[in-house]
């Protein structure tokens, strides 16, 4: 086989950004590191992902990981072009690549250029990355054994789920008058068990980009009465945790994220990955978490983006990775979206959220709830949709993934507008109206916010805790939730939320795109699940 033969990389071709502008050129110079997704050596079995059995981490590296020969094949290749191998992770699948820009380009066919787009922030502006578009190639050798190649466009990947409380004169145009609440005391109306704090457990939580500061948590947490839980910065592909620069920035995710998570679980342990918001980044990100040591609970995720917005090739290696987080024992909770069911399309059509949308992920919608905060007493909760104001809760039915056969009994209709069967989203829900928000702090404000944002770090204190009552990790947990549910019923340890819409979606008895199951009643979830 000639070494100059190349093959297209299915599921590699970008779409256009939106308003790029030119940003001047790029030096072919220019060193940069990209991520190679493998194959398997073996497929990994379904039954290894739904559970209950689980795998360790060597053995899903011996038996389903990256193959040695695979490996030496990719270095053999590559090096051809000018490009080294400077890190393997058989486990995870993924080998980084460093070269120069134009050893890239002839290696995978990428025509690179410089350009500035709006940034997908709350507070604007814009960012300079690079850039492409149409499809990659691959070394013909190649061919099967790379199935990503991640990071040579770095545009921006993906949105926080974050929104903040409406302003005094919108609020006063609302359905009814704002109010907020601690994470608490939201808990609380969830009946999260008792005598449970998620210790023993470890929340991993996902961000690209923002970052937070000691001070921040040590006065959040001792205004709520309780001690701060214990909270690790991990870097990858360069990100850090860079605090205090925007509390209307992607500090708000962050804060939000943490302090969600450790008032409603204050005994969990937190590792917080920062990483660059693109695809390679959050790839790596979620992959670094799930194969951690020691093994994590659960991996909480804010950000997310139309199915559309991505390519095939990350779709795919993302969605790969929860199965692997599945194996292992983790789940995964992540945002369904703030804008309703169109998710930000402007082709009028309904969209899902991803990664939310992934079957391997524990899909979280959101609500507004009305509670007695005295006494946790719910007087009403609905979907969430502020109408006018813009944000509304995500969900409906997968362009890209099938429908589970785990969900298939609960009565996903076809996708708004085609009909089209495929995976529903959301799977549970809870509060995420900023109008009925969360109180946070944020580099040194105290403010509410909301959005399916809150609600991920939420469901990742619940499953914590239900862990440490049940004594051990629960792995994919739709196939649990599930279990028994029929259309127009309502699930064992949830309360029915029947009231709403999302757009193309009404809420109704039983499982809905709008807010999935329902919201946990923590106490019934731990019957359910066999805890102590």
């Amino acid at each position: 086989m000639s070494e100059n033969s190349f093959v297209p990389l299915p599921g590699s071709e970008r779409g256009p950004v939106a308003n790029a502008q030119p940003a001047g050129d790029l030096d072919d110079a220019t060193r940069i590191e990209v991520t190679l997704v493998t194959r398997r050596r073996e497929a990994l079995p379904a039954e290894m992902v739904t559970g209950p059995e689980t795998i360790s981490r060597d053995e899903l590296g011996a038996r389903h990981g990256t193959d040695p020969a695979d490996l030496a094949l990719i270095r053999d290749v590559l090096g051809r072009f000018g490009l080294t191998v400077t890190g393997t992770d058989a486990g995870a699948r993924r080998v980084t690549v460093t070269g120069p820009i134009s050893a890239f380009s002839q290696a995978f066919g990428a025509t690179l250029h410089q350009v500035s787009a709006p940034r997908r922030m709350a507070n604007g502006g814009v960012a300079q990355h690079r850039y492409r578009t149409g499809g990659l190639h691959v070394p013909a050798e190649l061919d099967g054994v790379v199935l990503a190649v991640l990071g040579l466009d770095d545009r921006p990947q993906a949105s926080p789920q974050i929104r903040r409380a409406p302003g005094i004169e919108a609020a006063a145009a609302g359905p009814a008058a704002p109010t907020s609440y601690t994470p608490l005391q939201v808990a609380q109306a969830y009946n999260f068990p008792a005598g449970t704090d998620g210790t023993g457990q470890t929340i991993a939580i996902i961000e690209l980009g923002g970052g937070f500061g000691a001070n921040d948590l040590d006065s959040y947490f001792s205004g709520l009465g309780i001690a701060a839980p214990s909270v690790t910065a991990v870097g990858v592909d360069g990100g850090s945790n860079a605090a205090g620069q925007d509390p209307q920035g992607a500090d708000g995710e962050v804060l939000l994220d943490i302090e969600v998570a450790g008032a409603a679980a204050p005994g969990a342990s937190q590792v917080v990955y920062f990483a660059p918001n693109s695809d390679r980044g959050f790839v790596d990100a979620v992959t670094t978490a799930v194969h951690a040591s020691p093994t994590p609970t659960v991996v909480s995720i804010s950000w997310g983006q139309a199915e559309d917005s991505w390519t095939g090739q990350a779709r795919t290696a993302l969605d790969q990775a929860f199965a692997d987080a599945a194996a292992l024992g983790v789940t995964v909770t992540a945002a369904a979206g703030d804008n309703g069911s169109g998710d930000r399309g402007t082709d009028g059509k309904a969209h899902a959220d991803f990664p939310a949308s992934s079957p391997h992920a524990l899909a979280c919608g959101g609500t507004s709830l009305r509670v007695n905060p005295a006494t946790g007493a719910v007087s009403a909760e609905t979907v969430w949709n502020d109408g006018s104001h813009g944000g509304a809760t995500g969900g409906g039915v997968s362009d890209t993934f099938g429908l589970p056969g785990w969900q298939a009994p609960a009565g996903v209709p076809g996708q708004a507008g085609t009909g089209h069967a495929g995976r529903g989203v959301p799977d549970v829900a809870g509060n995420a109206d900023p109008a009925t928000g969360y109180q946070v702090r944020v580099d040194g404000q105290s403010m509410v916010v909301g959005g399916t944002s809150a609600v991920a770090p939420l469901w990742a204190a619940l499953i914590c805790r239900l862990a440490q009552a049940r004594g051990q990790s629960f792995g994919l947990m739709q196939p649990l939730l599930y279990a028994g549910v029929s259309a127009g019923t309502t699930a064992a340890g949830f309360r029915d939320i029947t009231q709403g819409t999302n757009g193309a979606y009404t809420a109704g008895p039983g499982w809905d795109a709008c807010t999935g199951l329902g919201v946990p009643d923590g106490a019934a979830l731990v019957a359910r699940l066999g805890g102590h």
